[in-house]
């Protein structure tokens, strides 16, 4: 889901313009999602998009780390979850930079009640 461009404010902690945070927060997946929620205290729309990060890339991040223990059919489904994870990050860094609150079904939710 989609919503317009909102970027709550043009004023952030760190004095760089929203979108460009909010890219940030999905660079290098969860861990950026960290750093930006920790210096983010201000606007929402990066809270969110940093937030939404540490839930989706912290849950591929961890189905891959146990499906990999699979025998046999473990290392494709997490290679195939690897796939997904690299479109969804493109995805995810694209609409951030057009300034969009493109909100996942699960971690979006989680991600908007806390943000």
């Amino acid at each position: 889901m989609a919503e317009g461009v909102n970027q709550d404010s043009n004023r952030t902690d760190t004095g760089m313009k929203p979108n460009i945070e909010a890219l940030l927060c999905y660079l290098l997946g969860f861990i950026t999602g960290l750093v930006f929620i920790l210096i983010e205290k201000n606007n929402k729309f990066v809270r969110f998009h940093a937030l939404q990060s540490i839930v989706t890339f912290g849950a591929i991040f961890l189905a891959q780390w146990i499906i990999g223990y699979i025998p046999v059919i473990g290392p494709v489904v997490s290679a195939l979850l690897a796939l997904a994870g690299v479109v969804l990050w493109v995805v995810l860094m694209v609409k951030a930079y057009q300034g969009e609150k493109f909100k996942l079904p699960v971690a979006g939710e989680i991600a908007e009640k806390n943000a």
